[in-house]
């Protein structure tokens, strides 16, 4: 839980499911996330393992996120928390 129990690090875990996407347009699919948090959060991610990062020397800076052999163990347990979401809520 320590790895993934924080209110932002499912979210981004999830969306990178389908594969890596570019630094801004990940943090827009996240909706309420400050940049500094977000940040803050990829950072984490990457330090933990579960999230790579890499940087194309181009001009502006393109930064892209995708899951780690490691993030990717995490798919049933993303999957299953998000159908618990749609059904919960239903009710």
């Amino acid at each position: 839980m320590n790895l993934i129990g924080t209110k932002w690090k499912p979210l981004i875990l999830f969306h990178l499911l389908e594969g890596g996407l570019r630094s801004g347009i990940l943090q827009k699919q996240i909706s309420g996330i400050s940049n500094k948090m977000f940040t803050q959060t990829v950072r984490q991610l990457e330090h933990d393992g579960l999230i790579t990062r890499k940087v194309y020397p181009v001009v502006p800076p393109k930064v892209e996120y995708q899951l780690s052999a490691r993030g990717k163990s995490l798919e049933a347990i993303l999957r299953s928390l998000d159908q618990w979401g749609l059904e919960d809520g239903k009710e």
